[in-house]
């Protein structure tokens, strides 16, 4: 996360209850906004096992 009380955290490691404050504010504009839009639903419909094999490759 660029900015925020989450700076420097990464996007999928950010709460569901950040995320749940994004969805009702008003997600940002551009490539971050559809970054916090697809981890909110990533999240939302428990699928996080999704990004296992990403998260594995940049380890």
């Amino acid at each position: 996360m660029p900015f925020g009380k989450y700076a420097g955290t990464v996007l999928a490691d950010l709460p569901i209850s950040y995320l749940e404050w994004f969805q009702r504010q008003g997600m940002p504009k551009g490539k971050l906004g559809m970054q916090l839009s697809t981890i909110y639903e990533i999240k939302l419909n428990g699928l996080m096992d999704l990004l296992i094999p990403i998260r594995n490759k940049y380890k």
